[in-house]
């Protein structure tokens, strides 16, 4: 017998290591399209002029701003509280019609629960569609249809919420254990029956957890649309700023601040206690279980031989308790809030019949005699966009690092670092654009730095989260091994994570192209600024062919950003 021996490559210690894998040839396409983003990037931030000298130029502006702006002159109490709980009343019906609308979109866009392919490759071409059209855009074709108002906003933000909500019910409902279904349709279920136990029940608390993320969002976008004239916090701020009122302007944009603050914390403790509460949690009874049974004076014993007792209905304990109460909370909210929005059934139904010939008003493109103008915005938005992304990575990532605890010995400094996160999450980009504007001027620098520092809070999670779930089992091999804290990190952490830093830059990058195109609203550079000034001359026409620049430039950046992070798994 012949034996063919197979050299191998050694180590100068003699020890021998597998060949590494050829690179593919998606992962070589995705490595070139990273280095050509971060050379257009480079040179979007040198070509918008944005340097420390810049800002030393600003600093005269800045103090002559803040002395324009302090004191601040809020509102009276019950003014603000009014304006405040008609914001949130608008944010939270149009939350839940994006949900209500999302649930048989996804349900139609997952391939265990579609009727056909057919039916999925169009239910998700609208999910795409809703994320790639702005709700600005949405919303200056409601106000067309309803006047001025709650309502366009409402429509507005629920249909743009459709894309995100959507998008991800669809993939929790694709990665959901297909037993229960089967069972049900196994014991003779109808398809309502199997959709409704088998998916929709499970599936309850990534639906609530959803929904209250895209509350969040939600109420940063209604400041936004006040610009356009929904009711709310954002108009009369947007009013006040308009006038050059930045005392009353500021002290208002001071209130959205601790707003979304205040619900960021809030609606962050109430995904993680309820996604806590699904299958992870080994069985275990809840606190209000425990706190019901400790009054009733019930110990273990007494749970066992209630629960032998045959029931003809579920018992009235903690849980059936909590969920009945919180039922009955949030249909009291939604009654509010429609009371609170001054939204009429009346006014919904005279503008449904307005809504073909409103189309008719968009429809030819037009304003191809400003063709150049548009190209050279959208160029500055993409600009914007790509400058904002870097400077965001360069401050976003030592950030989300030293906010790993895993990374940090010192718990302290973590826990200061994701309180850091979450406060610059709550601030809207619209607001420190504003700023920005009146400090630097008109034009990409302040749209660029209002991105920037949004990057730090959306970005520094990532990054942290990403950092925290890596593998502990090769970082504890590394330590035993000798090897300091650093070379840990670098060896295996870093490692570890890199995909996903890699995937999350793509998705910041998506965001801030999607963003930059509404900030020229305020002046902060890019397509916006024309966008509004078409819909306020009724340049309809030009108003449609700004967004076929938009959805071109969207859909281009997601195709890439979806190639990249398929390549780096």
């Amino acid at each position: 017998m012949t034996t063919i021996k197979i050299d191998r490559p050694q180590s100068s210690a003699g020890l021998t290591f597998p060949p590494r894998p050829a690179p593919s040839v998606r992962g070589v396409a995705a490595a070139v399209i990273m280095l050509g983003l971060l050379a257009a990037a480079i040179w979007s931030t040198i070509e918008l002029r944005i340097n420390v000298a810049s800002f030393i130029d600003s600093a005269d502006n800045a103090g002559r701003f803040i002395r324009r702006m302090v004191p601040l002159d809020f509102p009276p109490a019950g003014e603000l509280l009014g304006l405040i709980g008609q914001t949130l009343s608008i944010v939270l019906l149009a939350t839940l019609l994006g949900v209500v609308l999302s649930i048989p979109v996804a349900l139609l866009a997952a391939w265990n629960t579609t009727t056909g392919n057919g039916v999925r490759v169009v239910s998700r071409g609208v999910i795409v569609l809703a994320r790639a059209i702005p709700d600005l855009i949405l919303a200056i074709f409601f106000m067309r249809v309803f006047g001025l108002g709650a309502l366009p906003g409402v429509i507005a933000m629920g249909l743009h919420s459709v894309g995100m909500v959507g998008k991800l019910y669809a993939d929790a409902i694709e990665s959901l254990d297909n037993g229960p279904q089967e069972a049900i349709r196994a014991a003779g279920g109808g398809r309502l029956q199997q959709i409704t136990a088998g998916i929709l029940v499970p599936l309850t608390p990534q639906i609530i957890a959803t929904a209250l993320h895209r509350f969040d969002i939600n109420l940063r976008t209604s400041v936004l649309l006040g610009y356009v004239g929904v009711g709310g916090i954002g108009l009369a701020m947007a009013d006040s700023l308009r006038s050059l009122n930045y005392r009353r302007g500021m002290a208002l944009a001071f209130a959205v601040l601790v707003l979304c603050i205040a619900v960021e914390l809030l609606s962050g403790a109430l995904r993680t206690a309820i996604l806590a509460q699904t299958g992870s949690s080994g069985g275990r009874t809840s606190w209000s279980d425990r706190l019901t049974r400790r009054i009733a004076g019930v110990g273990d014993r007494g749970s066992v031989a209630a629960g032998a007792r045959e029931r003809l209905s579920p018992p009235w304990d903690g849980a059936r308790q909590g969920r009945f109460g919180g039922i009955a909370v949030f249909v009291m909210l939604i009654v509010a809030a429609f009371i609170g929005s001054g939204i009429r059934p009346t006014d919904l139904v005279a503008g449904i019949g307005k809504v073909i010939p409103t189309m008719g008003f968009f429809l030819p493109p037009g304003g191809w005699d400003i063709i150049d103008d548009i190209a050279a915005q959208m160029l500055m938005t993409i600009q914007i966009g790509l400058a904002a992304t870097l400077l965001g990575a360069i401050l976003a990532i030592p950030v989300g690092i030293l906010a790993a605890r895993n990374v940090v010995g010192n718990r302290v400094v973590a826990t200061c670092l994701r309180v850091f996160i979450v406060i610059v999450r709550g601030i809207p980009e619209l607001i420190v654009a504003i700023i920005f504007v009146v400090i630097s001027g008109l034009g990409g620098v302040a749209g660029t730095m209002a991105l920037t520092i949004g990057a730090v809070g959306l970005l520094g999670k990532l990054v942290a989260d990403s950092l925290e779930e890596t593998d502990t089992a090769a970082q504890d091999a590394l330590r035993a091994s000798g090897a300091t804290r650093l070379q840990v990190f670098f060896g295996a952490t870093l490692r570890q994570a890199l995909p996903a830093f890699v995937a999350h830059l793509m998705y910041l990058l998506d965001v801030n192209i999607r963003s930059a195109t509404l900030l020229g609203i305020v002046g902060a550079g890019g397509i916006g600024f024309l966008l509004l000034n078409a819909a306020r001359v009724l340049e309809f026409p030009v108003v449609t062919t700004i967004l076929l620049f938009i959805l071109a430039t969207v859909l281009i950046v997601e195709a890439l950003a979806v190639f990249v992070r398929k390549a780096v798994r």
